[in-house]
């Protein structure tokens, strides 16, 4: 997660690219959130079969923080590009590091899911949320740096932001509420 922040980051910067830009930023959240997660599971192994609710609350409160934070830089980015007419050049650390992510963050997610179902976590929930939306997001820069490079098209990367934000605040909000702890995975898959 730090080499494709750190890749995305610096190749959005070079070409302009907001999306992709985000997406960096995007890694940078689920590393917090992975960070919460480790919190998380230290102290129910500490505190054995007694794990405290209000710690898993707090736990899946801050993976909600995270994504309505995301959620506020995906949609000011994307609404930033539309205004200013944008153009952005293509990336071909870009195309790599989110075409990359795709595959990797499915599997990610859907071991996470499970594994949250079976130990009926809200905050391993909250972080699978995370890497689903990871790789959704990667989709969507993928698909939107392809087009800008065989389109040409100024526009596609703010439209391919503001697709996501609607997503990213309904799931923001189910982790702050703990309303999603154990929902099927397939019904998860369904609601992406």
């Amino acid at each position: 997660m730090t080499i494709e922040a750190t890749v995305a980051i610096a190749a959005g910067v070079a070409s302009g690219s907001l999306v992709l830009q985000a997406f960096g930023v995007d890694s940078m959240i689920e590393l917090a959130s992975a960070g919460v997660l480790v919190w998380r599971l230290v102290v129910e192994l500490k505190k054995g079969e007694r794990f405290p609710e209000a710690v898993e609350q707090r736990a899946a409160r801050a993976g909600g923080c995270l994504l309505l934070a995301l959620t506020a830089y995906v949609l000011a980015a994307s609404v930033c590009a539309l205004w200013q007419h944008k153009r952005q050049e293509t990336s071909v650390a870009g195309l790599v590091v989110t075409g990359a992510a795709i595959p990797v963050m499915y599997w990610l997610a859907t071991n996470k899911l499970a594994l949250a179902k079976r130990l009926g976590s809200a905050a391993l929930r909250s972080d699978a949320v995370e890497s689903l939306t990871c790789g959704y997001l990667s989709i969507v820069v993928f698909a939107a740096l392809t087009a800008q490079w065989f389109l040409g098209a100024w526009w596609v990367s703010g439209v391919g932001g503001l697709v996501l934000v609607p997503l990213l605040f309904r799931e923001g909000l189910e982790a702050w509420h703990n309303e999603a702890c154990c929902q099927d995975v397939n019904e998860s898959r369904e609601k992406i």
